[in-house]
């Protein structure tokens, strides 16, 4: 039977810090390129990579970016909700679950990332343009890079959970 750790330190929430540094990569990233780029500005670093600036007023591939200005809004609801959703699971599991932590805090690092992003400019700053030939993929983010893994990481979870080690809880 599982039980709420007593304390933070001893639950996901100690894993937090994961967070943090995607926010603070992902803000930095973006503030460099707002800094030095002009929007479409492109810089070849590889020959199947760019630093790009563009702008994506939508959700992942510009899903709803013509909307009109409401998804602005509805975007920023489910950061808000699904980091807060994913902060009280933290709250509630061991620390020692660092894949389902780890998956979590990457997910509400990158969500509150381009969070920010919304509401200060309306939209979202990418600028990772990986391409062949003549085929880029959509351009991305430090944020949408996390979000991509954290949520690998719960589908992997889902089908090989982590386990907590009932010994190490009982030394502690």
């Amino acid at each position: 039977m599982s039980t709420v750790p007593v304390s933070w330190k001893d639950s996901g929430l100690r894993w937090y810090w994961v967070a943090v540094f995607v926010f603070l990569a992902d803000q930095l990233s973006k503030q460099w390129v707002l800094n030095n780029f002009e929007l479409y500005e492109s810089i070849q670093l590889l020959p199947i990579f760019n630093f790009t600036y563009v702008r994506n007023y939508g959700a992942a591939f510009s899903f709803l970016s013509e909307a009109g200005g409401w998804q602005r809004w509805f975007f920023a609801i489910i950061a808000v909700g699904f980091s807060t959703l994913l902060t009280v699971w933290l709250r509630k599991q061991s620390h020692q679950l660092w894949r389902t932590n780890l998956a979590y805090t990457l997910v509400i690092g990158g969500a509150i990332g381009n969070l920010i992003d919304r509401l200060m400019h309306g939209f979202v700053v990418d600028f990772i343009d990986f391409y062949w030939k003549t085929s880029h993929y959509p351009a991305f983010n430090i944020a949408d890079s996390a979000i991509f893994i954290g949520a690998v990481l719960i589908i992997w979870e889902a089908f090989k959970p982590d386990v907590v080690d009932d010994k190490q809880e009982q030394v502690k």
